[in-house]
């Protein structure tokens, strides 16, 4: 069977095919989450473009043999391999199979209280395979292109996410961890563009105290990327899972805001208008709306999350107005509480054990 080089998001199968990011998203939507329309470039498309860029599979497993501590090494090798892997056109199936998928969400575009136009934007994100796991999160170290548009910048945007699975503070991190690079591949998310009027990132268990019966969310007007840039001090809600009670509010001074536009970076920065800016970015049902998804999300997965979201704006019900960008397993905690799990020691054996023992079968 021919390898499937583009999937539409709601069909998304495991993190092999598409990513851990993909994968996730397929879930969300499978689970009746509002997630934006969009498709996923494989690691199929991915494998089709490598095994011309490196057939051999030498440039990676050069970088596979580097040591953790060998920087220098890391650098040249990563830097070798990502101009490798951006210089090139993409092979002409794959361009064709993107391009195709691409021209399907302009239909899309209208539906989802984002930006419809001719061509959509798009928000161009990485997938790879080994990202957002339970084990290992190494969210940000690889490329993101927001508000692309055309399809000429979508495959460029294609071709640099690809390339951004070597830069130097991913490979580092790979090889401190002792990921192999021999199962790493990367798939892309594409994305119709939304224009919230508020987003942010929320989590289903406390990021200061790990406590499983809240959940945290914080927010800032326009675009995350305020938040994720650190450009804005967000405000930040507490919800109880048991009451639904919202138990603990700070609105903070949001100077800055990310406003969606047609540009290389995706985005304008402006300044806050005064009047807005110590104003609460979400209303009362708009946080009550984001706890009940968020913990829809838990549930979906069984374990805590670490959501982004969108508000878009409207006169729709909040919980019509709740969109999902990603979620994966949150890491912390988790970790902390794998750690007190494990044994602090093992007895060690002792003289007198086999004496025991023997008495034992005896009897």
């Amino acid at each position: 069977m021919p390898r499937r080089l583009c999937i539409p998001l709601p069909e998304a199968p495991g993190a092999t095919a598409v990513g851990g990011k993909a994968a996730s998203l397929g879930e969300l939507i499978r689970a009746g989450l509002r997630v934006p329309p969009g498709f996923v470039v494989t690691t199929g498309a991915f494998a089709t473009a490598m095994a011309r860029t490196d057939p051999d599979g030498r440039l990676r497993a050069g970088i596979g043999a580097l040591a953790p501590a060998d920087l220098p090494g890391v650098t040249a090798a990563a830097g070798l391999l990502r101009e490798q892997v951006s210089a090139p056109p993409l092979p002409g199936q794959v361009a064709a199979a993107i391009t195709t998928a691409y021209a399907g969400l302009q239909r899309a575009a209208a539906a989802t209280g984002g930006t419809a136009g001719d061509p959509p934007l798009v928000a161009v994100r990485s997938s790879a395979t080994l990202e957002d796991s339970a084990r290992d999160s190494f969210a940000g170290l690889q490329d993101t292109y927001l508000a692309i548009s055309g399809a000429g910048g979508l495959l460029d945007a294609v071709r640099r996410c690809w390339a951004s699975l070597y830069n130097d503070e991913s490979v580092a991190y790979r090889r401190r961890a002792g990921l192999p690079e021999a199962r790493l591949a990367m798939a892309v998310v594409v994305q119709v563009m939304v224009s919230p009027r508020a987003a942010g990132v929320m989590f289903t268990r406390s990021p200061l105290t790990g406590d499983r019966s809240v959940v945290a969310i914080e927010g800032t007007w326009g675009l995350g990327s305020a938040l994720v840039a650190g450009d804005v001090t967000p405000d930040s809600y507490t919800v109880s899972k048991v009451t639904g009670e919202i138990t603990a509010r700070r609105v903070s001074s949001k100077a800055i805001t990310h406003f969606l536009v047609r540009n290389e970076t995706g985005h304008r920065v402006t300044e806050t208008p005064a009047a807005q800016r110590d104003e609460p970015c979400l209303a009362d049902d708009e946080i009550h709306a984001l706890a009940a998804v968020a913990r829809r999300v838990e549930a979906c997965y069984g374990t805590p999350q670490d959501i982004e979201w969108a508000v878009l704006g409207g006169d729709a019900p909040a919980a019509e107005r709740v969109v999902l960008l990603q979620s994966r397993p949150e890491t912390v905690w988790s970790a902390r509480d794998a750690a007190r799990k494990s044994p602090v020691a093992t007895a060690r054996p002792r003289p007198a054990d086999h004496v025991v023992s023997l008495f034992g079968r005896r009897r």
